[in-house]
């Protein structure tokens, strides 16, 4: 086993950005102001698997939007939005579950995420993350925000911890 297959057995709860990480990071704007926004349903598979061996997940938001919180409750996620400093956010989450920082992942895709990535144990980025955030992570997926990439994480932890019986 890999030492980041070792972080990843530690996982007990992921943060989730919204924007850029459970979307492809646009937004579609009807004349009437209604917002529509891009998400994989594969994602929804990922966070079910690991919903059923335990881990904790949560998604953090620095906007409060609509399409956030219908999103969040059709995967049946926490979520906290119009949270400015995401080192606080992070911080709030992990001590509400009783999970240490080491412990927890975070997955982000701009610059407002590199204080929660930080803080994290499991710093992830999607794809096509900014490149600023880079230096901040362990982990880039292959997909994209918007395009799988929640799936890919998920399924990374899902296997490590059905191997190793961790769960």
């Amino acid at each position: 086993m890999t030492d980041f297959e070792k972080l990843l057995e530690k996982v007990e709860l992921i943060v989730f950005d919204f924007d850029g990480v459970f979307t492809d990071n646009a937004v579609w704007i009807a004349a009437t102001g209604v917002e529509t926004v891009r998400c994989s349903r594969s994602d929804g598979l990922g966070i079910s698997k690991l919903r059923s061996i335990g881990i904790h997940m949560h998604i953090l938001s620095t906007e409060t939007n609509k399409v956030v919180s219908v999103r969040a409750e059709k995967l049946k996620l926490p979520v906290c939005q119009g949270v400015e400093d995401k080192s606080e956010g992070f911080l709030s989450i992990c001590a509400e579950y009783g999970v240490a920082p080491a412990n927890a992942a975070f997955m982000g895709n701009d610059i407002n995420d590199i204080p929660a990535l930080k803080l994290a144990g499991i710093p992830i980025a999607v794809a096509d993350a900014h490149e600023d955030i880079l230096p901040y992570v362990l982990l880039k997926t292959t997909r994209a925000g918007g395009y799988g990439a929640v799936r890919e994480f998920c399924d990374q932890i899902h296997k490590i911890k059905s191997a190793s019986g961790s769960y």
